[in-house]
């Protein structure tokens, strides 16, 4: 039996170098910004968005792919061999894209009935999916079969931890992924929010703190308290705070036994809810899988 297909969307925030040395193939989120829509990492990318975000006023919204549009990348897949497809996406909490997935799964597999197509929900989002996405692309490399890809990411899930700054709760307000009392929180002088996500797969306001500089010395308190000291794959994801990526990242190798290390731009999907000015870390402690 070949090797199994990976499929993800673009909530993973994959660089897409990455992605094509892991065969990993990606389905677009829309983008509706400023009366025009865009395929998220395909017409519209991190920087001119969050150029475009600081001139607009009216805030961007998001949609996710059509069953129609996530069952050609299926049937892409089989035609191109495949006999296994997993396709892992951003949390059901968060979106419709896993419902999509699961009507294009029904639809393919009328037309292909020998096809096995696994669709996961990660419970999480950017690159908090992402990580599992490639980890998983890299067993799969290593001729892993899907049931044992099923386990490692859940394995993944449920070990790794994230913490970020937000600079304001109003984007994730807007876009209906917390509430208001949370984002009311944030909207205080110089509170700075901070955020992660559910065991349920939602984002959730776990602290605050004044002043930025707290805050940054508060979110490495609770990822230690979320992952143990020890080997870790770290990654610091950013919606266009490129020094601030690299003063997060010296401050985890300062804390961790660092093994590998990624900073990952947070796209434009994922972006139009969190906002301009997002900084996080995550940490999947590699002992544990």
């Amino acid at each position: 039996m070949g090797q199994v297909k990976i499929i993800t969307d673009s909530t993973a925030d994959i660089p897409k170098d990455l992605a094509e040395a892991l065969d990993i193939s990606v389905v677009p989120i829309k983008v509706h910004l400023a009366g025009q829509s865009y395929l998220d990492g395909v017409d519209l990318f991190p920087s001119q968005f969050y150029q475009k975000m600081r001139e607009i006023t009216e805030l961007p919204t998001t949609s996710q792919p059509s069953p129609l549009e996530i069952a050609e990348f299926y049937r892409k897949a089989i035609q191109s061999g495949a006999k296994q497809i997993f396709s892992l996406h951003i949390s059901s909490k968060m979106s419709g894209t896993y419902q999509s997935c699961m009507l294009a799964k029904a639809i393919v597999q009328e037309e292909y009935p020998d096809a096995e197509i696994m669709v996961y929900d990660s419970k999480s989002v950017a690159y908090a999916l992402g990580v599992i996405v490639v980890l998983v692309a890299r067993a799969a490399k290593e001729g892993k079969t899907l049931d044992e890809l099923v386990q490692l990411a859940d394995r993944v899930r449920e070990k790794q931890g994230l913490v970020a700054l937000v600079d304001t709760l109003e984007y994730l307000q807007k876009g209906g992924r917390i509430g208001k009392a949370a984002a009311l929180v944030g909207s205080l002088l110089s509170i700075k929010p901070i955020i992660s996500i559910s065991e349920d797969g939602e984002v959730t306001a776990i602290d605050k703190a004044r002043g930025k500089n707290k805050a940054f010395s508060k979110v490495f308190e609770l990822l230690q308290q979320k992952v143990p000291v020890g080997p870790v794959y770290a990654a610091i994801l950013h919606a266009d705070q490129e020094e601030d990526a690299k003063t997060w990242l010296n401050k985890v190798k300062m804390m961790y036994d660092v093994r590998e290390e990624i900073v990952v731009d947070i796209g434009p999907a994922v972006g139009t809810h969190a906002g301009p000015g997002t900084v996080g870390c995550l940490l999947v402690p590699l002992e544990q899988l």
